[in-house]
């Protein structure tokens, strides 16, 4: 069940393209590889690691298409890479805590998503090696 560090963090910008081109132009970070998903977005890359998520409109997860900063910004969400999938599910149904799970296609890395106590989003990732097959 150990977490191993923070994967990456996930923003939910106001303007995606200018958000990128922040990151990408003033920051030094490149746009890289991104799994197929359903929305648009970004990964932006910081030492050949997937660091900065940016998430564009989603018209299935009940946010507002148009977004305002709040006093923290739009931060979605922070992410840890970890092992112990299955310690973890158990772990977490023992304390009563909902999560979400998914599997991103292709590269078959599971996820689960929980909020925290003050409602932050966190994603725990677990390696394809650990995925239950389909």
């Amino acid at each position: 069940m150990p977490l191993e560090g923070l994967n990456h963090y996930t923003i939910r910008p106001a303007d995606l393209e200018r958000t990128k081109d922040f990151y990408q132009d003033v920051l030094g970070l490149e746009v890289g590889y991104r799994p197929p998903l359903t929305f648009p977005g970004y990964w932006l890359y910081c030492g050949g690691n997937p660091t900065v998520h940016l998430i564009g409109p989603r018209s299935d997860d009940g946010h507002p298409a148009v977004r305002e900063s709040g006093p923290t910004g739009l931060l979605d969400h922070i992410a840890f890479s970890c092992t112990g999938l299955a310690e973890m599910k158990q772990r977490l149904a023992q304390r009563g805590v909902k999560y979400e799970e998914r599997v991103i296609p292709r590269d078959r890395q599971t996820q689960l998503f929980m909020f925290d106590p003050d409602g932050v989003a966190v994603e725990l990732n677990y390696p394809p090696s650990e995925t239950p097959a389909a």
